[in-house]
C-alpha cells in the first residue's frame, strides 16, 4: 500500500506550494499532487479601471517577477489599441526584462536551487588548495586564491560552531544523494556569498530606466524615461554609461562564476535523469528585435512540442480561443456557477471563487476532488511545461544556431544524449544557457540604445493614442512575454474607456497546475511521478525536481479573507 507524504510549506520558493505524493514500498513516487494553498484575485481588481493604470496594480502581482506583470500588461493595452511604441522604449523594455532573466536565473541556482546539490556543511573539511585549484582550471575569476577560500571556510565554521546556522538552517546536510567533494561544496557557498553582492548591482538597472525596484515605472505608449545626454533631469550620458558597465560586469559574472560552477556541479550528478514529466513544451516567444507583434523577429522563437517530438513544432495563437483555456475541474473555482466539465479562453475568464476543501487542521487533501488554487491552462487540451527547458528546446528544434550550439556542447560537457536534457538537471543547465543568450541580446540592445542616441534620437514616448477619445468603445488585447519561469500571457478586455475584463496566465500555473477535466497531469505533478526518494523522511529529490522549474506561486496565487472578503484596511488618522 502506498504511503502519502506531505511536504507543506515547500521552502526556497516564492509564494506558497503544497506537494503530496504517494511512495510505494520501495520508495518510489507512484502519484503526486501540487496545490496552491492560497487565492489570486488581482483581476477583480483591475475591473471598471482606466487601463492606462492597469500594469501598475497588476505587477504587485508579485515583488520577485518584479517588472514582468507591469509589461505584459503595457502590452496587452497597447495590443487592444493598436500602439506602436518607438524604438528605444522597445530597447528599454528588453534591457529591462533581459535584467529581471539574470538576476531571477542566478538568485535562482544559487539561493534557492543549489543546496538541493550542495552540501554547506561538507564545505567545512574541504582543502582550500585543492578549492583553488579547481576553480583556476574551470574559469578566470579574480577571486580564487587558497586565501581567500580559506577565509570563507573560516566564515562558515563560526556560524556552524554558533549552533545558528541562519540561512544554512534546516538543511538536509549529510544525505545521501549528496555527491559533491567537499571542494567544490566549499566553491559552491563562495559563489553563494558573491551572487548575494552581485545581485545588487543588475536591479540598477531598473532603478535608472524605471525610477525604482522593485515595481519600476512604464507608461503605455512607451516608457516613462526622458533621455536628455545634456540634462541632469533626466537618463543622461553618465547613467547611460553605468547602465554599460553594469551590463559588462553580469555578463563577466555569468560566463565566468555561473556557468563553470553549473558544469562542475552538474558533472557529478549527470546520471541523476529524474523529474522530466510531460514532454510537452510550450513558449510564446519574446525579446523581439522589431515590433513586438512579429513574432517572426522574435530570439526567443514561439512555438509548442508535442510528446517530446523535436521534428514538428507548433505554431502558437493567443487569440484562438480554441488553443489555450483554463479548466477547474480540481481547482476551488466556478464558471458560470458551474464546478466542472467546461474551460474558458481568458478573454472569458472568470475569477469566482469556491472554496470546498477540507477546514484545517488537516493531514491530507482530498485530491480526487477539488485540491488547489491553481487553475489548470492547457494548449488544445493539453498540459505545458513553460519556462526555460521549453524555450531551448523550443529553439533548438528550429536549428536555431545559437540554440544548437549551446545545447550540443553542454551535452558534449556531460557526457548526455539529448533524452536527458528533459529531467530536473536537464532545466537546471538550460536556465544557465539561457542566461549566456539573454547576456549577450542585453549587451547588443545596449548598443542600438546608445548608437539611437548618438544619431539624434532620444524619444520614449509616442501620445499619439493617450487620450481615450482616440480609442474604440470596444477593444480586446493580449500581452505576452516570456519571464524567467516561462510563457506569461495578459488578456484585458476594454470598454468605452474601462478594463471590462482581465485574466492572467502566469508560467507558475502552467507549471503547477493540478489535473484538468482529462485527469492529465500538470507538470510539477508529471515531473515526480518515478522518482526514488532515498530517505523518505527527508524527500531532497522533491525539493529538486520542484526547484528546477524556480516556482512563484505568488504569481498564481494570493491571499483572501473568504469570511469577510475584506484583505486591507487602511486608516489615517
Amino acid at each position: 500500500m502506498a504511503e502519502r507524504i506531505v511536504v507543506d510549506p515547500v521552502t526556497r520558493i516564492e509564494g506558497h506550494l503544497r506537494i503530496e505524493v504517494d511512495v510505494n514500498e520501495s520508495g518510489i513516487i507512484q502519484d503526486a499532487f501540487s496545490s496552491g494553498t492560497a487565492v489570486r484575485g488581482i483581476e477583480l481588481i483591475v475591473r471598471d479601471r482606466d487601463p492606462r493604470d492597469v500594469w501598475a496594480y497588476v505587477q504587485r502581482i508579485c515583488g520577485v517577477c518584479t517588472t514582468t506583470h507591469a509589461l505584459a500588461a503595457i502590452r496587452a493595452v497597447e495590443d487592444a489599441l493598436d500602439i506602436k511604441i518607438p524604438k528605444n522604449a522597445h530597447l528599454i523594455r528588453d534591457i529591462m526584462n533581459a535584467a529581471v532573466f539574470l538576476h531571477d536565473h542566478i538568485v535562482h541556482f544559487y539561493h534557492l536551487h543549489a543546496f538541493d546539490w550542495v552540501d554547506v556543511l561538507s564545505a567545512l573539511k574541504a582543502d582550500p588548495n585543492e578549492t583553488s585549484r579547481i576553480a583556476q582550471s574551470i574559469s578566470r575569476w579574480p577571486k580564487s586564491s587558497p586565501g581567500y577560500f580559506k577565509d570563507i571556510q573560516t566564515k562558515i565554521q563560526k556560524v556552524a560552531e554558533s549552533g545558528q546556522l541562519g540561512i544554512f538552517a534546516n538543511g538536509y546536510w549529510g544525505h545521501k544523494a549528496y555527491k559533491l567533494p567537499p571542494e567544490v561544496n566549499l566553491l559552491a557557498v563562495a559563489h553563494y556569498l558573491e551572487a548575494l553582492d552581485w545581485q545588487k548591482e543588475i536591479v540598477k538597472i531598473h532603478t535608472i530606466f524605471g525610477g525604482k525596484n522593485p515595481h519600476p515605472h512604464y507608461v503605455v505608449g512607451g516608457m516613462a524615461t526622458p533621455i536628455d545626454i545634456n540634462s541632469d533631469n533626466a537618463i543622461h550620458a553618465e547613467r547611460l554609461m553605468h547602465v554599460s558597465q553594469i551590463i559588462d560586469g553580469a555578463l563577466e559574472f555569468v560566463n565566468q562564476v555561473y556557468i563553470p560552477d553549473l558544469f562542475a556541479i552538474g558533472s557529478y550528478y549527470k546520471d541523476w535523469t529524474y523529474g522530466g514529466g510531460l514532454n510537452n513544451y510550450l513558449c510564446y516567444g519574446d525579446f523581439s528585435t522589431g515590433d513586438i507583434r512579429d513574432i517572426s523577429l522574435y530570439r526567443f522563437p514561439r512555438g509548442v512540442i508535442l510528446n517530446g517530438n523535436l521534428h514538428d513544432v507548433l505554431d502558437v495563437d493567443l487569440k484562438d480561443e480554441e488553443q489555450i483555456k483554463e479548466f477547474i475541474d480540481h481547482s476551488w473555482y466556478t464558471y458560470d456557477g458551474k464546478e466542472k466539465g467546461n474551460g474558458k479562453h481568458p478573454w472569458e475568464g472568470e475569477t469566482s471563487l469556491h472554496y470546498t476543501g477540507p477546514k484545517p487542521p488537516f493531514k491530507t487533501l482530498n485530491t480526487a476532488e477539488k485540491y488547489s488554487w491553481l487553475k489548470s491552462p492547457r494548449w488544445k487540451e493539453q498540459p505545458m511545461e513553460t519556462g526555460p527547458l521549453a524555450r531551448m528546446l523550443v529553439g533548438y528544434a528550429l536549428k536555431r544556431d545559437e540554440f544548437v550550439h549551446l545545447i550540443n556542447d553542454a551535452l558534449k560537457r556531460l557526457q548526455w544524449p539529448l533524452e536527458a536534457m528533459k529531467s530536473a538537471l536537464g532545466r537546471t543547465v538550460a536556465r544557465g544557457l539561457e542566461s549566456v543568450l539573454v547576456a549577450q541580446w542585453m549587451r547588443d540592445d545596449m548598443d542600438a540604445l546608445l548608437k539611437n542616441i548618438k544619431n539624434g534620437d532620444q524619444i520614449t514616448f509616442d501620445r499619439t493614442k493617450w487620450e481615450p477619445e482616440t480609442w474604440p468603445k470596444h477593444a480586446k488585447g493580449v500581452g505576452w512575454l516570456e519571464a524567467p519561469r516561462g510563457s506569461l500571457g495578459h488578456w484585458i478586455e476594454i470598454e468605452n474607456g474601462k478594463t471590462k475584463n482581465y485574466q492572467a496566465v502566469v508560467p507558475t500555473t502552467w507549471n503547477a497546475s493540478p489535473r484538468d477535466h482529462k485527469n492529465q497531469l500538470g507538470a510539477y505533478e508529471a515531473s515526480l511521478k518515478g522518482t526514488p526518494l532515498l530517505d523518505k523522511e527527508k524527500p531532497l529529490e522533491i525539493l529538486r525536481i520542484i526547484h528546477s522549474f524556480d516556482p512563484c506561486l505568488a504569481c498564481a496565487v494570493h491571499v483572501t479573507d473568504v469570511v469577510s472578503k475584506q484583505t486591507t484596511n487602511i486608516y489615517i488618522g
